[in-house]
């Protein structure tokens, strides 16, 4: 059954370039559609994730998390009667925007772009849909409906202050309403990426060796859940209880985030979408007790996954890559493709070219980077 907060196809307020709508696809199917054939999408099979993506084929890519966020975000949006095509086309779009080496490069690009007005992977991912992917005849872009480009630009929240200058350039030409909270689809999509990241990040350090499952015992939900097990399935193997333990995590957290959100959304008494977003907090969250819960799991991945030293001797290395790229390209402009070569010819300052390199390095997988690094630098780094 369909909320009547839910996200209408046949209300959508349209895509800036007017077109004429699919005959047997909603605008929202079509939004996710054309987000799984962009470039941009097929690129993410390479980027990291947490570990450098040529580590392990095990390991998770933003590929296949964007993969695991929509699946997560389809559940929940079902359950609460939302759009679950709207909330796929967030979940996948979610992470367009992300540079080579994951937060590491993000870090790397926007100290890099600080004179130049910085870095946003979300502000990036709404400027390759509505900008740098360049396939079809009659506009940049991919040509999304307003509420999907919504969803991207303001999935954790309004975007005030200082707006980063990839979203407020678009902005200026169509109106995203940012001061405001996105649909609930697109607050769904926002916590479907929260579940999805904290429980593969569980299993992929396990998998590296990082913790082990006596390390993780102590923790909340997930030591109740191996318990749980051991009472069902006595004698089970080590990785099939590993596996069974982590998948009741994982619908620990999607109960939480289901039951939370029905009673915020009764709370709220929105009518409508537009009362979702004028409603001035989230409606779809985690309960105040399971963010405790869960803080406690982050603060352990962070120590213990994310700041471990082998992670960050790969960090160092990568952010060696994207520091030596950029100001290369900045001084040789004439060493990037042909097709970017024109575009800089026409830019009118170093601001413009600056955010013109952050592109196209944003735009690169880890394998892609590195090889150019090999390439231009003539150095292979010891990953």
């Amino acid at each position: 059954m369909i909320a009547a907060i839910a996200s209408d196809p046949d209300k959508a307020r349209g895509r800036r370039i007017s077109e004429e709508e699919s005959a047997f696809r909603s605008c929202f199917q079509r939004d996710r559609d054309r987000i799984i054939h962009s470039s941009a999408f097929r690129r993410l099979k390479h980027k990291t994730q947490v570990f450098v993506e040529h580590e392990g084929d095990y390991y998770r890519t933003r590929l296949t998390h964007s993969i695991e966020v929509a699946q997560v975000a389809r559940t929940i949006s079902g359950a609460l009667g939302l759009n679950q095509e709207l909330t796929e086309a967030v979940a996948l779009a979610h992470d367009l925007g992300h540079t080579p080496f994951g937060h590491t490069g993000e870090d790397a690009l926007h100290a890099l772009m600080q004179p130049f007005g910085g870095f946003d992977h979300n502000a990036q991912a709404v400027k390759i849909v509505t900008s740098l992917e360049r396939h079809y005849a009659e506009f940049d872009g991919i040509n999304l409906t307003w509420e999907c480009l919504e969803g991207i630009a303001k999935h954790n929240g309004p975007v005030v202050g200082d707006i980063p200058y990839a979203l407020a350039d678009y902005n200026a030409l169509h109106d995203l309403e940012l001061h405001t909270h996105a649909s609930a689809e697109a607050q769904v999509a926002a916590l479907a990426d929260d579940i999805a990241y904290n429980n593969h990040d569980l299993q992929d350090g396990l998998r590296a060796g990082l913790f082990t499952e006596a390390d993780i015992m102590s923790l909340p939900v997930i030591g109740e859940a191996f318990a749980a097990v051991d009472r069902k399935y006595p004698g089970l193997s080590q990785s099939r209880r590993k596996h069974e333990a982590l998948r009741r995590v994982f619908g620990v957290m999607v109960a939480d985030v289901i039951d939370t959100s029905r009673q915020l959304l009764e709370q709220s008494g929105a009518r409508t979408v537009e009362d979702i977003r004028n409603h001035g907090a989230p409606v779809i969250a985690f309960s105040d007790a399971f963010i405790e819960k869960l803080n406690v799991i982050r603060k352990f991945l962070f120590s213990r996954m994310y700041r471990a030293p082998s992670v960050m001797e790969k960090r160092a290395q990568v952010t060696k890559v994207v520091e030596a790229l950029f100001p290369l390209f900045m001084q040789r402009t004439d060493l990037l493709p042909l097709a970017w070569q024109d575009d800089v010819k026409q830019l009118p300052d170093e601001t413009a070219v600056a955010r013109k390199v952050s592109d196209y390095i944003a735009g690169m997988t880890d394998r892609f980077a590195l090889m150019e690094y090999e390439r231009l630098m003539g150095e292979k780094l010891p990953l």
